[in-house]
């Protein structure tokens, strides 16, 4: 049992045993395959074919051992044929050699490589951040940025495929939003249900061909784009806000994960719920409705307004990327709502109002001083008027008191010399 083990690793390089047991015949390494050679279809699709080795073992069943560079995606299959979707912006190259077994430990033929390159052209010219978006599963858009050697007017076309078209076609909507340059075309979704398993092969380059082509593949399963979401219902029940809306079309809810988003008016509050689970179990909910959805939220005050809003995004359950949001859906309003005309109203006569009562106030408690604590009168000044300095007001009024005993006297005489007159007479 010892024996033939040393003979395979005395062999290693040439033989393999096919067991340690029975001693069974070493087999023999293969020629390598002949006629290696590699072609595109599509855009991005790359094939590469080769025949048998030449001189193999006529007692061999061969397969075929192959791999990308740094030795990826190794694969063992008897067909003469290997492809890849790969965008063609790098070179790539596959290494093919054959065997008699699908033993993976079994060393292959000597490997024979084939390469392929990527377009010609200036690097510099070719369009950057190139990426498209599956909008609502109804149709697809692409955006880029231009090259850094590439002239201001350019005329720049895009090219897609996927399984479900005959051939490549012209995406013939090409716009301009700011410095990004853009293209929208159909991509609906079909029944078949290994659609989605699929990828969107795009090209972008210029009329002119003065640019170095641009590829990307977009896997339907990724960069998926739902439309927002419409709201059907909102209603107050034992103090929880039941909200309920009808998701976007192409979806089914279960695919989907969700963002409530409620703003309270009198409180300023802004709150965000995520949903996983949106069934319509409740009664207070329309039932029987396609394709709808629910949640309640707690605690929310019936006598105040609140706003709600719903985004979406698909999950990993059905899809690979669930990074891309909707927009947020139109917003729905329930409860009271304050009334603007009266409170601004308050607001501008309180003020009035408060400042009048100060005024009235203030006049108030000082009247009510002047009648609680009269003014004293100040001896020092009556005194200083009867003995002290005279100052002209004093002098004033003592040569008034002069004039007016004059005139008394001399009126006095004219009365007494008339009474003199009459007594005579």
């Amino acid at each position: 049992m010892e024996r033939p083990a040393r003979l395979c690793g005395l062999w290693a390089l040439l033989l393999c045993a096919g067991g340690g047991g029975g001693g069974a015949a070493p087999t023999e390494t293969q020629p390598p395959v002949t006629n290696l050679s590699v072609s595109v279809e599509n855009l991005c699709t790359v094939i590469w074919t080769w025949n048998p080795p030449e001189g193999a073992s006529p007692n061999c069943s061969l397969w075929y051992f192959s791999h990308f560079g740094d030795k990826q995606d190794k694969k063992l299959a008897p067909e003469t044929r290997r492809s890849k979707e790969v965008p063609l912006n790098e070179k790539i190259c596959l290494q093919v050699g054959s065997q008699c077994s699908t033993n993976e430990s079994e060393k292959p033929s000597i490997l024979v490589e084939k390469c392929i390159s990527p377009p010609e052209g200036d690097p510099e010219s070719a369009v950057t951040e190139l990426q498209c978006i599956w909008h609502n599963l109804s149709y697809m858009k692409c955006s880029w940025l231009p090259g850094r050697n590439t002239s201001p007017d350019t005329n720049y076309t895009l090219y897609y495929w996927h399984r479900s078209l005959e051939k490549i076609r012209q995406c013939e909507e090409i716009y301009k939003e700011g410095q990004y340059f853009g293209c929208s075309f159909d991509l609906t979704k079909v029944k078949d249900s290994s659609f989605e398993q699929h990828s969107v092969q795009i090209m972008v380059k210029d009329y002119a061909g003065k640019i170095k082509p641009s590829f990307n593949i977009v896997p339907l399963t990724s960069r998926v784009k739902p439309d927002p979401p419409h709201i059907k219902n909102l209603s107050f029940h034992n103090g929880d806000l039941h909200v309920q809306w009808e998701n976007p079309q192409n979806f089914i809810s279960r695919c989907l994960f969700y963002e409530v988003e409620v703003n309270n008016s009198q409180t300023e509050t802004h709150n965000v719920f995520s949903v996983q689970e949106a069934k319509c179990q409740n009664p207070e909910f329309e039932r029987n409705v396609e394709n709808t959805s629910c949640f309640m939220v707690p605690g929310v005050l019936p006598d105040t307004l609140n706003t709600v809003r719903i985004r979406v995004k698909t999950n990993k359950l059905c899809y690979e990327d669930d990074k891309l949001w909707s927009n947020w859906s139109q917003e729905m309003s329930i409860g009271k709502k304050r009334n603007s005309t009266l409170y601004i109203t308050m607001l501008l006569i309180v003020p009035v109002i408060i400042a009048g009562a100060i005024i009235v106030l203030l006049l108030y408690l000082k009247r009510l001083k002047i009648i609680i604590f009269p003014p004293i009168p100040d001896p020092g000044k009556i005194f200083k008027e009867m003995f002290g300095d005279q100052n002209d007001d004093t002098l004033h009024w003592k040569k008034y008191d002069i004039y007016e005993k004059q005139t008394k006297e001399e009126t006095d005489s004219v009365v007494l010399i008339e009474n003199l007159k009459k007594a005579s007479q």
